[in-house]
């Protein structure tokens, strides 16, 4: 992979992405420069015994400790000389006594961006950090190291210092990291890399472990896979207006020009593109046959056996149609899976609404991340040469822009989104199975002649299932802040329990948006068989033939017998006379994908393996590919 350059100052996502994925990095010369003129600022400082926040005092609370020349300790019994400067002992046990998460660790593409961001933010050259310092990361990022990093442990102020002392460790030798696929001690892992320890100067330590990274990291990887899953979304919710042969004109662009949010206008537009050329959508109600059980008796001819159901209508008698005249003028008299109604569901109607709501909080969130890359995060901050200037503390700041509040609420946004986006599709799904609202398709999308099969009723299970974990998950950690380090840090952002949240929640998310997309399939699959083998029975049968499928009609004999068969013949006709009904062409892109992978369901199967695919499939963004393909 193409190396990426870190200079501080244009980081973007898609290259951290890069980087987490493999690519390696190089460090920009001419950068280096400040990087060098900042730790020469900072030697010069300490050489003239300014007191300096980290470098020549105690942390947090220990601030108003002024470190000497020579430890007291040195006149203990047993006291060891350890052969560091007091200075030096600082910044190393900075990092040794932080390094203290708890639980799993990062999987490996979620550390290498966090050591990413932390060298390029370390590149501004505001941090006193030595050059020789920054390269021995970028070799730890090149060579393969991944430090341990457990995934608990930081309250988002001062920045990810618990996390970012696990990185920082094993570039002191210390901890323990992944290289060639094996868990190693950190100093087993630089020596099989052929790389030495550092040993830490004047605020290196604190340079190292105080900032925003991990809550960036798990941000950035996290927005990285929400772009593909809400285009998903669109995807999945096209699909299922295709099942339900839905109506567009809730999505057409005079409609939300009318309230033009970004986000809802975005979605609008691409539901119509993706359901360009669907002779589904749209369709005149009393075409759309609903689903009968197969009985022997159901067909005439083998190959309309072979469909494994049966269709029908419901007539509506003369007597019923008082004051509705003119309505039947325009609509035939039959009611078949469709209601005549002129708007679908909420959870039909209105995904610009939502959906475009969720990108507008996506939009938000990249926006602040795309700030924070190139941010300078830790503490104090260094100014050296600044206009001006006439004490230290002029040219040497203490700042809070280690507070991650900016990440954190950024995050909680995000993940009061992703369960609004995992419930609607969860509604569009339970809409497909449950025959009350599934506009005449087969309960459970199975034929169940004998009562026997459960068809997809389970699958709706598992996605309420998931909706409400999703759910429970997306209360704001950053309202909860818990003071730590004896009330010095009295103000925390927990914005790094955001950002694991919502890389967390994601997956889940794409586990909700491919049941609805399998179970989606299933569903279209019956609506096109459907209406077709009404349009192919319409070619092969005269009105007699068609009214078979017709209940409720009068008697041969009757006086309405013969007003019911010339409407039976304009419903014939109509349906002859059609072109063959399919979904649109990337939504039938997508459905053909998916069938390559998954068949048809017409009886009960174990279905974990199918599930398990459809997961795959939306993961590797195969559906996703296949509708774009067809769209260019």
């Amino acid at each position: 992979m193409k190396p990426i350059t870190l200079d501080g100052r244009s980081l973007n996502r898609a290259q951290v992405a890069e980087i987490a994925h493999g690519a390696p990095v190089t460090l920009d010369a001419g950068q280096m420069k400040a990087v060098q003129r900042a730790a020469d600022f900072l030697a010069d400082q300490v050489k003239k015994q300014e007191p300096i926040y980290g470098v020549s005092t105690g942390f947090g609370s220990n601030a108003d400790k002024l470190l000497g020349s020579r430890r007291v300790r040195q006149g203990m019994p047993g006291a060891v000389e350890t052969g560091e400067t007091v200075l030096q002992e600082l910044q190393r046990n900075l990092i040794v006594t932080h390094a203290v998460c708890v639980g799993e660790p990062f999987a490996p593409d979620v550390v290498r961006a966090m050591l990413a961001i932390r060298i390029n933010t370390l590149m501004m050259g505001h941090s006193g950090i030595r050059p020789q310092v920054l390269e021995a990361l970028a070799a730890m990022l090149n060579a393969g190291i991944v430090p341990v990093v457990p995934r608990k442990g930081s309250v988002g102020a001062s920045g990810d210092l618990a996390p970012l002392s696990h990185l920082a460790i094993v570039l002191l030798g210390g901890g323990e990291a992944f290289y060639d696929g094996q868990r190693l001690p950190g100093a087993e892992a630089l020596e099989r890399a052929g790389l030495q320890p550092v040993t830490l100067s004047h605020k290196e330590g604190l340079a190292l472990n105080n900032g925003t990274a991990q809550m960036l990291a798990t941000a950035v990887l996290a927005i990285e896979k929400l772009e593909d899953l809400l285009d998903t979304a669109d995807l999945a919710g096209a699909m299922t207006l295709d099942a339900f042969a839905g109506r567009l004109r809730a999505f057409d662009p005079h409609v939300h020009a009318l309230r033009p949010h970004p986000g809802q206008v975005h979605v609008a537009r691409q539901l119509q593109r993706l359901l360009a050329g669907s002779t589904l959508s749209d369709i005149a109600y009393h075409l759309v046959p609903k689903f009968r059980s197969w009985q022997p008796e159901s067909w005439q001819d083998e190959e309309q056996q072979a469909l494994g159901f049966d269709i029908g209508w419901d007539w509506v008698p003369l007597t019923q149609r008082h004051g509705r005249e003119r309505f039947y003028q325009r609509f035939r008299p039959f009611r078949g899976g469709k209601k005549h109604q002129p708007q679908d569901s909420y959870s039909l109607r209105c995904i610009p609404q939502v959906h475009g709501a969720v990108r507008d909080a996506l939009e938000q969130a990249k926006r602040v991340i795309d700030i924070e890359l190139n941010a300078v995060t830790d503490n104090p901050l260094l100014f050296p040469g600044l206009e001006g200037a006439r004490e230290i503390e002029d040219q040497v700041v203490s700042a809070g822009h280690f507070h991650g509040m900016p990440l954190a609420l950024a995050m909680s946004y995000l993940k009061a989104a992703i369960p609004v986006l995992a419930s609607i599709s969860e509604r569009r799904l339970n809409k497909l199975v449950d025959p009350a609202t599934n506009d005449g398709l087969p309960a459970f999308l199975i034929g169940n002649e004998d009562g026997t099969e459960s068809g997809f009723m389970i699958v709706q299970y598992t996605a309420a299932a998931l909706v409400n974990d999703l759910c429970s998950r997306a209360h704001p950690a950053s309202v909860y802040s818990v003071p730590t380090s004896a009330n010095a840090e009295d103000h925390v952002s927990m914005g790094a329990n955001e950002g694991r949240h919502v890389l967390e929640m994601v997956e889940d998310l794409a586990h909700v948006l491919a049941l609805e997309l399998y179970t989606a399939a299933q569903a279209l699959d019956y609506r096109r068989d459907m209406i077709n083998a009404a349009r192919a029975l319409a070619r092969a049968a005269d009105a007699e033939g068609l009214a078979a499928k017709v209940q409720g009609a009068p008697l041969p004999g009757h006086a309405d017998r013969v007003p019911f068969l010339e409407e039976v013949e304009g419903l014939r006709r109509e349906l002859a006379e059609s072109a063959e009904f399919e979904p649109g062409v990337a939504v039938r892109a997508a459905w053909a994908a998916l069938r390559e992978a998954i068949p048809f369901m017409p009886r009960d199967r174990a279905m974990d393996g199918d599930v398990n695919v459809a997961v795959e499939l939306v993961r590797r963004g195969t559906l996703l590919r296949a509708a774009r393909q067809a769209l260019d």
